[in-house]
């Protein structure tokens, strides 16, 4: 997420709206992202529904959800995901907003 937190003014500059899903409870969840300051969208999945609707991976020897990034464009089309298999394995920035500037340049035309 501190990645996120870095790029979020050039990645939201790309018409794009950032939502972390999180396993765990509201309560948590919200001290989490209150504590800090986190400027994009937060959506606690406790009972793991995103998860299971975008295919995620649980791996309990690995301490439990693998990362995922799913870009979804306007039309609810899921265009690029990325499953983890360890907690360090995500896109770069840089691969996340090369693929946002190709969706929305696919879009003007």
């Amino acid at each position: 997420m501190t990645q996120l937190r870095q790029d979020f003014i050039k990645i939201s500059k790309l018409n794009t709206m950032i939502v972390v899903v999180g396993p765990e409870g509201k309560d948590s969840f919200n001290k989490y992202w209150q504590a800090n300051k986190l400027p994009f969208i937060g959506l606690p999945d406790p009972k793991h529904s995103v998860l299971k609707l975008y295919g995620q991976e649980v791996n309990l020897f690995k301490l439990g959800r693998m990362p995922a990034q799913v870009i979804v464009d306007k039309n609810g089309i899921a265009r690029f995901v990325h499953y983890g298999h360890e907690m360090s394995d995500i896109p770069s920035t840089d691969e996340i907003i090369e693929t946002l500037e190709f969706i929305n340049n696919e879009s003007e035309q």
